[in-house]
C-alpha cells in the first residue's frame, strides 16, 4: 500500500498557515478541556474504588485478591494507554498544523492496531493467569489466590474493549472534546455500580462478580465510543473501521511515541509488582492496608492525572502550531490547577480520612491503624511532589520527546523505589511504611530531572510528524 506523504499540498503548512496571533488555547478553552477531565477523573477513581469497596464486606481476603489483580491488570492496560497516547500525540500534532486527513488516517492506525494488540494480550493472560500470579506474588493465602485468579479470568475477557475504549476516549481528547470521554465515563459507572450490586448482593458471584461487572463496563464504553468515532461531523472521524488500511508512515510515528511510553508505563508497573511481591510477603493485613491506601491515594492524584491527559492535547496541538511560547504558559497554567487543586483535597482527606475509612467495612483494628499511619504523611507530601513526577513529564510527551522521559522513568524506578523499599521494607524492617517512603524518594528523583528537561527546552527539537 502507498504510504502518504508529507510533502503533499493537503499537508503543507504553507496551505495551512496557523495564525500566531490567536492562541492555541485560551483559558476558556482549557477550562473547556480540563472540567470534563477532572470529573471523568472523579468517575474512573470510583469504578476503581467500587470493585474494593463492594468486596470489602466479604473478607479482607476478597480485598487483597482484587487489589493484586488490579496491579497486575494496570500493567497489561499500560500496552493500550501507551498505545492511545502515541495516538493521540500525532493526531494532535496533525490538528494543530490543520491537516485532517491526517489526524483522521492516525485514528484509523490507532484504532486498528490497538485491537489486534488487545486479542493477542487477551488470549495470552487467559492461557496462565494462575502460574502468572504466583510467579508474581509467590505464596499468597489459599482464600487469597483463589478470589485473584477468578478476578483476573473475568476481567482478562474484556480485554480488546478496554483497547477500543483506550483508543477513541484518547483520539476525542486530542480533539479537545473531553466530554465524549467524560459521559462515557459515567455510563461506565453506572454499569459497574449496578453490576456490581446486583451480581455481588443479590446473585452471590463474589469476586466473580466484580469482575463481571468491570467487564460489562467496559463493553458498554468500547461501544458507545466506536458508535461516535465514526461519525464523519467530527474534526477526526474513521469511515468504514472494519476495513483494514495499514498506513506504515503514521503507524511509524504513533509507536515512535507509543513504544517509549508503553516500555516506561511497563517497566513502572513491573517495579510495581515487583514492590506488591513484597508487600505480599508482610501478611494480609499489610495488604489490605496497601490496598485501601491506594485506593484513597487515587483521590489525592485526580486533579494531576486530569491536567497530566490536558497536556497531551495541549502540548500536542501548540507543537503540531509551532506555538512553542503557549507550550511554556499552558503548562505553568495546568500545573498551577493540579498543585492547588490536590493540596485543597489533601487538607479534606486528612479531616475527613477517619469517616471514610468506614466505608470498607468492619476492618481490624490493624489494618485500619496501618493504613491511617500510611496516608496521613502521603496527603502532606503528595502535591508538592506528585505533579512534577508524573504531570510535567506529559508535556514532554505530548512534544515527543518520550525517550528521556523512559530513561528517567526506568531507572528512578528500579535504582530508587525499587531498591529502597527492599532496604526499608525488607532489610531494615519498616514493613509497609517503607514501601511508602521508597515511593516518595522515586517520585523526588523524577522530578528533578523533568523539571531540568522542561526547562531545557530541548523537546523543541522532537519531530513527529
Amino acid at each position: 500500500m502507498q504510504e502518504s506523504s508529507d510533502s503533499s499540498p493537503e499537508r503543507s503548512l504553507a496551505q495551512n498557515p496557523v495564525n500566531p496571533v490567536n492562541p492555541v488555547f485560551t483559558n476558556k478553552t482549557l477550562i473547556a478541556l480540563l472540567a470534563p477531565l477532572m470529573i471523568e477523573h472523579v468517575l474512573n477513581v470510583t469504578i476503581g474504588m467500587a470493585d474494593t469497596v463492594m468486596v470489602a464486606g466479604l473478607s479482607e481476603a476478597a480485598i487483597s485478591a482484587v487489589s493484586l489483580v488490579d496491579q497486575f491488570n494496570q500493567l497489561v492496560m499500560q500496552v493500550f494507554t501507551s498505545l492511545a497516547t502515541g495516538g493521540a500525540v500525532v493526531a494532535a500534532q496533525y490538528i494543530g498544523r490543520r491537516d485532517r486527513a491526517g489526524g483522521c488516517d492516525a485514528a484509523r492506525q490507532l484504532i486498528q492496531i490497538t485491537l489486534f494488540i488487545g486479542i493477542i494480550v487477551m488470549a495470552a493472560v487467559l492461557a496462565g493467569s494462575g502460574p502468572v500470579l504466583r510467579l508474581i506474588y509467590g505464596q499468597l493465602d489459599p482464600d487469597v489466590m483463589a478470589g485473584a485468579v477468578s478476578y483476573l479470568s473475568v476481567t482478562t475477557i474484556s480485554l480488546p474493549c478496554f483497547a477500543l475504549y483506550a483508543a477513541c476516549a484518547a483520539l476525542f481528547r486530542a480533539m479537545g472534546n473531553s466530554k465524549i470521554s467524560l459521559y462515557t465515563s459515567l455510563l461506565m459507572n453506572l454499569v459497574n455500580i449496578s453490576g456490581n450490586y446486583i451480581s455481588i448482593y443479590h446473585w452471590g458471584w463474589g469476586v466473580s462478580g466484580a469482575a463481571a461487572a468491570t467487564s460489562m463496563s467496559r463493553l458498554c464504553g468500547a461501544a458507545a465510543l466506536m458508535w461516535m468515532i465514526v461519525h464523519p461531523h467530527q474534526e477526526l472521524f474513521v469511515d468504514q473501521v472494519w476495513r483494514v488500511r495499514l498506513n506504515f508512515a503514521n503507524i511509524r510515528r504513533i509507536l515512535k511515541v507509543g513504544v517509549p511510553t508503553g516500555l516506561e508505563n511497563g517497566v513502572f508497573q513491573i517495579g510495581k509488582l515487583t514492590v506488591m511481591r513484597l508487600v505480599a510477603s508482610l501478611g494480609t493485613t499489610a495488604v489490605a492496608a496497601n490496598a485501601i491506601g491506594n485506593t484513597f491515594a487515587g483521590i489525592a492524584c485526580m486533579p494531576g492525572s486530569a491536567a497530566s491527559i490536558a497536556l497531551i492535547t495541549v502540548v500536542g496541538q501548540c507543537v503540531g502550531a509551532r506555538a512553542y511560547d503557549e507550550v511554556k504558559r499552558d503548562t505553568r497554567k495546568l500545573m498551577m490547577f493540579a498543585i492547588g487543586v490536590m493540596a485543597a483535597i489533601g487538607v479534606a482527606m486528612l479531616l475527613l480520612l477517619q469517616p471514610a475509612l468506614s466505608w470498607f467495612g468492619e476492618l481490624s483494628a490493624d489494618t485500619r491503624m496501618l493504613a491511617t499511619s500510611i496516608l496521613i504523611p502521603y496527603y502532606i507530601i503528595t502535591w508538592l511532589v506528585w505533579p512534577f513526577s508524573f504531570t510535567l513529564p506529559n508535556a514532554l510527551r505530548g512534544a515527543g520527546d518520550t525517550k528521556v522521559t523512559m530513561y528517567v522513568s526506568v531507572a528512578s524506578m528500579i535504582a530508587f523505589r525499587v531498591v529502597f523499599s527492599y532496604l526499608l521494607a525488607g532489610y531494615l524492617k519498616i514493613g509497609l511504611h517503607g514501601v511508602w517512603l521508597g515511593m516518595y524518594i522515586d517520585w523526588v528523583v523524577r522530578s528533578v530531572f523533568f523539571m531540568i528537561r522542561f526547562l531545557s527546552g530541548k523537546w523543541k527539537a522532537i519531530k513527529v510528524i
